[in-house]
């Protein structure tokens, strides 16, 4: 079972990984970033390495890791879950879920 709510993590390349813990959040700041010398990038890395040795909260080293992929546009945009959609369908007014249709 995944700790994080799972990310989506698209690489320079294309390569693409799912990231739900903060060892998967580990192997994929090896992937190919577009600039690991940005500090959030640094400050992950360092993060997630103190997580996994205990010294660090995981959640405060999950941020960091989602912060960084987000400032380098790798984080994939998530769908809504069916159950959203439902959610969403009972609170219309007329029941129906309202959909972008543009694009």
């Amino acid at each position: 079972m995944s700790t994080f709510l799972p990310l989506t993590i698209k690489f320079v390349g294309g390569d693409s990984m799912v990231v739900s813990s903060i060892a998967d959040a580990r192997k994929a700041l090896d992937g190919k970033w577009a600039n690991k010398q940005a500090s959030p990038y640094t400050a992950a890395v360092r993060l997630v390495d103190d997580a996994l040795n205990g010294i660090c909260r995981p959640t405060i080293a999950f941020d960091a890791f989602a912060k960084a992929a987000a400032e380098q546009g790798l984080l994939k945009p998530a769908k809504p879950s069916s159950a959203l959609a439902m959610l969403d369908a009972l609170c219309s007014p007329d029941g129906q879920v309202q959909r972008d249709r543009s694009g």
